[in-house]
């Protein structure tokens, strides 16, 4: 797969970085436009466009609608490190054997409820979704299809799907091969496929230290052990300490969610997902990506993926349409490189086949257009509701909690004084018919007990600042 080169962009923001630090450009003041910048540098809108991104990435600039990019006021938008922000986190040395799969199902029934608060779902809010259209479609597909096909259904999947997958890669700078794509059911089954195809039973597998539970799921399906890696809260994984660790002991695969990390929302700068691959490809340790959330992105333009840094098939990037379109239609995929032919087998000998008419219908409402323009609605609507979870956060809940900054996605990663026991808390607020994540479910130890991560992208309402202010009456009971 050719690479391609990002060396234009980045230098634009390293140089505009360094008129940050130096005091040339201050906080508070105005960046050139993107017409400005595009001719006083002599470059192309869409480099600009990726500098400014990139900036924001590293908590330089920030975005403000219909006024322009500015530089971050330091203090208020990006606070000093240990003063109101996360911290890196320190996961417990060694790796360890997981656990967690009972509290999470247990955590989804009570999520499942119609009547609970859903700030605990991992799940988006359906109401944002274009079920009508998709339904459609769907209907079309099923009227088309005849009672014994069922080819489209087999590995690798529908071909009129994975045309409109590759399309969207290539418009965003990535080249991908369509025959390396493998339809799945969900980037869980991706993901759990990805891990299978590269790992065994008893193997050490690194993941960021908070991790995604489904990753956690996968290495407790296949008896394999976590490795847990420090994660900073807004570039991810620590490199050097993971080179350390590669250094010596035998890792079997890297598990990592680049962009908009659940729980912790940051946006791996792509400086550090080029060193990361680099890095995974010198000793030959291959990453599972999951990039789920890359279309839910704050910033004017979509980052890029570890995939894109990827030239010897060493990235095995999951994907879907779950978060971001078609929620209850279970649709993901996976590019997995060199492990291609062995995630088809696994795929065809674990589930035989993918249902073909949600495949076909998302690739009917792709083809007809409209997915972007729902995109950028999407991204509207959890950029300000972030804000607002964020400010009643800030209201209502104990002094000395700590929040994530979210670059994109609709999930709040919360610490809460440590007297606070979130399992504690998401009981006594079950009783009160509101949901929330207690920070157990992100690792293979209890190094979160005191952490909850909230769900931002159901429509505010005095609902859920009510709800927000009783989980802060309850967490100051623990004090």
């Amino acid at each position: 797969m050719p690479t391609p080169a990002p060396a234009r962009y980045a230098a634009l923001a390293d140089d505009l970085a360094a008129s940050i630090t130096r005091g040339t450009l201050l906080p508070g003041e105005r960046l050139p436009s993107i017409r400005q910048a595009r001719l006083r540098h002599g470059v192309s809108i869409t480099t600009v466009l990726r500098a400014y991104s990139l900036l924001e990435s590293r908590g330089l600039i920030e975005s403000r609608p219909q006024s322009g990019h500015f530089v971050r006021q330091r203090g208020v938008s990006m606070p000093a490190r240990g003063v109101a922000e996360l911290p890196m986190s320190q996961p417990q040395g060694g790796s360890a054997a997981v656990d967690v799969s009972r509290l999470v199902l247990s955590t989804l029934r009570a999520i499942g409820s119609d009547a609970a608060v859903p700030l605990g779902s991992p799940y988006p809010d359906p109401s944002l979704f274009p079920h009508a259209r998709l339904t459609r479609h769907a209907a079309a597909a099923g009227r088309r299809q005849p009672d014994h096909a069922i080819t489209g259904q087999l590995p690798p999947g529908d071909p009129d799907l994975i045309h409109q997958i590759v399309r969207r890669y290539l418009a965003h700078g990535t080249t991908v091969d369509p025959k390396e794509v493998i339809i799945t059911i969900g980037a869980t089954e991706a993901l759990n496929l990805c891990l299978q195809a590269v790992a065994r039973p008893g193997d050490v597998v690194a993941v960021e230290s908070p991790t995604y539970y489904a990753m956690l799921h996968a290495i407790e399906r296949m008896g394999m052990r976590a490795l847990e890696v420090a994660t900073d809260p807004h570039t991810g994984i620590d490199l050097a300490a993971l080179e350390r660790l590669l250094r010596h002991q035998r890792i079997a695969a890297c598990m990592v969610m680049p962009n908009f990390q659940n729980p912790l929302g940051f946006q791996m700068p792509e400086a550090r997902k080029r060193a990361l691959v680099a890095l995974a490809a010198r000793h030959g340790v291959p990453i599972i990506e999951s990039d789920v959330y890359q279309a839910l992105h704050f910033g004017d333009v979509p980052p890029t993926s570890l995939k894109t840094y990827d030239t010897q098939g060493v990235v095995l990037h999951c994907a879907s349409f779950s978060k971001s379109l078609a929620p209850g239609y279970r649709i993901g995929w996976a590019l997995a490189g060199r492990y291609r032919d062995a995630v088809e087998k696994l795929k065809f000998l674990n589930t035989l086949a993918t249902p073909a008419i949600p495949q076909r219908a998302i690739a009917a409402y792709l083809n007809t257009g409209g997915y972007d323009r729902h995109l950028r609605r999407l991204r509207r609507t959890y950029a300000q509701q972030g804000r607002l979870m964020r400010a009643a956060v800030r209201r209502f809940l104990p002094a000395g909690t700590v929040m994530s900054q979210p670059m994109g996605g609709y999930v709040l990663w919360v610490r809460l004084p440590e007297a606070v026991d979130s399992l504690e808390l998401y009981r006594h607020a079950l009783e009160h018919g509101i949901t929330l994540g207690p920070g157990y479910m992100f690792s293979a130890t209890p190094a979160y007990r005191h952490y909850i991560r909230l769900n931002y992208s159901y429509a505010w309402s005095p609902r859920i600042e009510q709800a927000l202010a009783t989980i802060g009456r309850l967490a100051a009971r623990f004090a």
